[in-house]
């Protein structure tokens, strides 16, 4: 969030921090990796941007750091579960994009009015991100 309160006021495209879609960096590959060792499992490969009904997203492959062990089926004792998950990132947010970008911006997140002024902009002054978005798993 640094890069954001560096750019508003800056950057005339600091109205992009808004839109998922044009989110960049490898913050959802450091996301999922960091949740995939909670879960002592492995990330395979990156995360990959995917759409999801019109919404960004980030498709994952993950395998466990521990086999299935001891089972009924014979010749499983040695084989790691993998599996897929594709996270969606949907704002919760409607503002209209000024024409200046040194302009307030006026934020409608599901109700809550929030203000940007990029003039008087303190990091401290944003809620938090999941009041911006909301992130769930698709299918």
């Amino acid at each position: 969030m640094e890069e954001l309160e560096g750019a508003i006021g800056v950057d005339d495209n600091w109205l992009d921090w808004l839109d998922p879609a044009e989110a960049t960096g490898d913050g959802a590959t450091a996301a999922a990796q960091q949740l995939a060792a909670a879960n002592d499992s492995s990330l395979q490969g990156g995360a990959q941007r995917v759409e999801v009904n019109g919404f960004p997203g980030y498709e994952v492959g993950i395998q466990t750091n521990y086999t299935v062990g001891d089972s009924i089926i014979p010749g499983t004792e040695t084989v790691r579960a993998t599996a897929q998950a594709t996270a969606v990132i949907e704002p919760r947010c409607d503002f209209e994009v000024p024409d200046d970008p040194l302009d307030v911006v006026e934020l409608d997140c599901d109700g809550e009015p929030i203000e940007i002024d990029p003039e008087d902009f303190v990091l401290d002054d944003l809620p938090d991100a999941s009041v911006l978005f909301s992130v769930y798993l698709a299918e």
